[in-house]
């Protein structure tokens, strides 16, 4: 039974497995690469930790090296997955941010729309699809402990991402996602509200696809997702799969290298 997230690199020579999952995720095509990435998590709830954030906003580094220091939690991997999204609506004040894209400040209005969250704001936190304002008060994570499925996430040979989901709850329909995790980027701002100063960003999502899912016999649930190209080498990979617009289980893991 699993009761952790983990990641299983199936060569027995691990630079030889890094570089793979590098190809693999630069959406090159390789022929060994379908055994190279295997994430599990489950069947306790993971949950999935999303901030979104901007390069243009003054009130986002804190947030941020909060979020980064979660690269040394015990929890991490193993009962939570943090994301962070960059939203492109502070822009206009000068400064764009390269890790912004239109998609994220979407997701984030979608949470807006459907009551999940209060406004559209940076630096805000989303945790399994709900608003969570702790960070500003000091609050720890808050924690939903209940048995809702195995999640894993697996590239195959033509370089996609096969993700199956056993739910051990109600579950109708629903999508997967993927996302590519960036860390230890760093952008020296020289416009907007963080002009002169140098930003150290983690977890950053590089990228993001999804993919509806579809039955695959009784409580089992298929997606398969494109890889797409990306531009920054990725650190990590997080995977989760959402049904009514909200997370139900996630799972992430490492990408060939250990804790800083």
């Amino acid at each position: 039974m699993l009761s952790e997230v983990e990641t299983s690199l199936t060569s027995n020579l691990m630079w030889r497995s890094f570089v793979a999952l590098i190809l693999f995720v630069g959406a090159h095509r390789c022929a060994s690469a379908a055994d190279d990435l295997v994430i599990k998590g489950g069947p306790e709830r993971v949950s999935l930790v999303e901030l979104y954030t901007s390069e243009g906003c003054s009130s986002c580094p804190p947030a941020e090296k909060w979020l980064s220091g979660l690269q040394k939690d015990p929890r991490l991997w193993r009962t939570l997955v943090p994301v962070a999204f960059h939203v492109d609506y502070w822009d206009r004040l000068g400064w764009k941010d390269r890790f912004a894209q239109a998609s994220f400040t979407e997701r984030q209005r979608a949470y807006s729309t459907g009551a999940a969250a209060s406004s559209v704001y940076t630096p805000g936190f989303v945790v399994d699809g709900r608003e969570w304002r702790g960070w500003f008060e000091n609050v720890s994570l808050p924690s939903r402990p209940e048995r809702v499925g195995v999640i894993e996430a697996r590239s195959s040979s033509t370089g996609d991402v096969i993700v199956n989901f056993s739910s051990q709850t109600k579950f109708e329909e629903g999508t997967a996602h993927v996302a590519w995790l960036g860390f230890g980027l760093v952008s020296d701002v020289r416009r907007g509200e963080n002009a002169g100063h140098s930003l150290r960003h983690d977890f950053v999502v590089l990228n993001h696809a999804s993919g509806k899912l579809s039955r695959n016999g009784e409580g089992r649930w298929t997606a398969k997702i494109e890889s797409p190209r990306i531009s920054d080498r990725p650190g990590a990979i997080a995977v989760w799969v959402e049904t009514g617009g909200r997370p139900v289980q996630a799972a992430g893991g490492w990408l060939g290298r250990s804790l800083p």
